[in-house]
Order: C-alpha cells, then structure tokens, then sequence
C-alpha cells in the first residue's frame, strides 16, 4: 500500500502510463524521522529537474495544478525512465517517434465524427446568380441546415431557388480512405511499443501456436524489462533510505513468462538421451545425471530389480513355498 488512497496495482498502473507515454515516471517519497511510509506519483510535465555540472543533479522544483513550485532534494524524489537519446536526465518515450501517426489517427477520427455530425454529404459551395441580401443569404442558410444537416436529413433532395447551383468541392470518404489509413496508425503505434496484435482482442489470423509465441513474447520483452525498471528503482534508490534495516533484503517478482510445455518435454527428452549415451559408454550415472543437468534419481542394478509375481491363470492356486508337501 504505497499511500492510504493507492493500490499496489493503481500506483504501478500510474507509473507505467506515464512512462509509456512520457518516456519517464516520478515518485514522492514521504519520510517522517528518516524513514519513509509513503510513496506518491507525480505528473512528469510538472516536474523541473535541476541539474548542476559538478554534481550532476541537485534536486527537482514540482509545479502544483495552482502554479505553486515545490523545491524538492534529490532523496525525495525516484525517478523511473527509459533513456533519451537528447537529454540524459529526462526519459524518451516511443510517443516522440510516431507523433505525425497518432496525429494522423486523431484527425482521421475527428473528420469522420464531425461527417456524421455536420453533414451527411461532402462540403460544396452553393452558386447563385447576382448578390443575395442578408435576409436572403440568412433565410437560405437557415433552411438549408434545417433540411440537409445531419445524419437524419442524409441523401434528402435538395431544391435551390433562385438559379442556385450545388458545386461539391470536398473528396468523399472512399477517396479519404479513412479505414485503410486507421489500420495503419494502429500498426505503426503497435509496431512502436513492441505489443503483439494478439493482445488487443485481434485473433483474424491467430492459432493456438503463434498465440502462444505471443504470450511469451510478450511477457519477455514487455513485462519482464517494466518489471525490472520497477525492481531496480526500489532496490537501489529506495531501499537504501532504510538505513541498516533495509541490507540484506530486495525487492524481487515472479516471470511472468509462461512455461512452454513442449520445449521443455523436448530438452528433457534431449537430456535423456544424451545421458543414455554417456551410460552406454561406461560413465558412472550418478555423475552423469550432473553433467546433463536432471535431478537425482534412484539407480536400481540387476540385483535390486523388484520381485514381480508369477502370473495366475483364474481358478488356479498361486504356490506357497511355505506350505511343505507331506512325506518332506
């Protein structure tokens, strides 16, 4: 419980979105009598990192909603960032490099509303011969919308008097070819963040064996490095304000990779042959088992084979050998 108002997983998910969107993340750490209870998130567009040539960093000034600036100290503040090419104290997200994409995106969606919630049909220009007057530009506008906006009012035949001509000036939306140009956003952002289509519900051509290669994928090149970045910022940047207390532990978590049943049946099944061969030429087997990597496993020689019992034929008595015939 990193604040009386967070999460574990509210505070995670708040810092993973500003990293995936900011490039960087900032926590606040609260501290009474030297030792902290409580860690906050702070936006990263309000925060100001000082930096110094002699010491690199001496302390961050956060900027409130009210405009009030916060100087903070260095031991204050964790700050969490995939690395930026330009400016070795802020963090790089891959937003910056496919800006004119999701720019893109955005308008392609905002056209596409403001179609339905216009107009029904393409922009144009309404020619008419000679000046109208303002009562008669106003009246014609005024019933024009009232007659043509809109989805309800779309494909209504249009009558337009005084010598008026429709001349539609704007492409239509097979020429815009919006959908093809949304699929290729959504690629390009994809594409970016090294997210598997899979993982967004998409399953048009998945199968049982590349969506599990996604899975896995996924949890090795996503999961697993946020996780890191998130261990590493707790062990070497917030167990040491702890003092003594905090030496000899760490934060630690679970791969959240999942096994692959069939390559590890494989590599057993490669270990096991390879430790046949090396017993077939004479090696000592409890060592073997070491050298190919399998647990330890009982041995059993030709001596310490188990008895198996004779087989009975049904109705037929089973010998007891310590029954003694008479007359012996």
């Amino acid at each position: 419980k990193p604040n009386p108002f967070m999460t574990t997983q509210l505070f995670i998910e708040i810092t993973q979105q500003h990293i995936d969107l900011t490039g960087e993340s900032f926590w606040a750490v609260v501290s009474e009598y030297g030792i902290p209870y409580e860690l906050w998130p702070l936006r990263p567009d309000r925060m100001t990192i000082v930096c110094d040539a002699e010491n690199y960093l001496t302390g961050y000034v956060y900027t409130t909603p009210e405009g009030r600036k916060i100087p903070m100290e260095k031991e204050q503040i964790i700050h969490l960032k995939m690395p930026s090419p330009v400016d070795i104290y802020r963090g790089a997200s891959p937003v910056s490099a496919i800006l004119p994409d999701l720019e893109s995106s955005r308008l392609s969606s905002e056209w596409n509303r403001n179609f339905f919630k216009n107009s029904a049909v393409p922009g144009g220009v309404i020619q008419v011969e000679g000046r109208l007057s303002d009562a008669a530009f106003y009246e014609m506008m005024l019933r024009w919308q009232e007659q043509h906006k809109g989805v309800a009012n779309a494909h209504r035949a249009a009558v337009l008097d005084n010598g008026g001509k429709w001349i539609p000036t704007a492409m239509t939306m097979r020429d815009m070819q919006f959908a093809e140009l949304r699929d290729v956003s959504s690629q390009v952002i994809r594409e970016a963040f090294g997210f598997p289509k899979f993982k967004l519900g998409d399953v048009t051509d998945v199968n049982r064996a590349n969506a599990d290669a996604s899975e896995r994928m996924y949890a090795r090149s996503l999961l697993k490095p946020r996780l890191e970045r998130i261990k590493q910022a707790l062990n070497t940047q917030l167990l040491p304000l702890f003092g003594s207390s905090g030496s000899g532990i760490e934060f630690d978590y679970d791969s959240p990779e999942p096994d692959d049943e069939e390559l590890e049946m494989q590599e057993r099944l490669n270990k096991a042959q390879a430790a046949k061969t090396l017993v077939d030429a004479g090696y000592d087997p409890a060592s073997i088992l070491e050298v190919v990597g399998l647990p330890p496993m009982e041995h059993r020689t030709e001596k310490s084979q188990p008895i198996v019992p004779p087989i009975t034929t049904p109705g037929e008595e089973t010998p007891n050998e310590d029954v003694v015939p008479p007359g012996e």
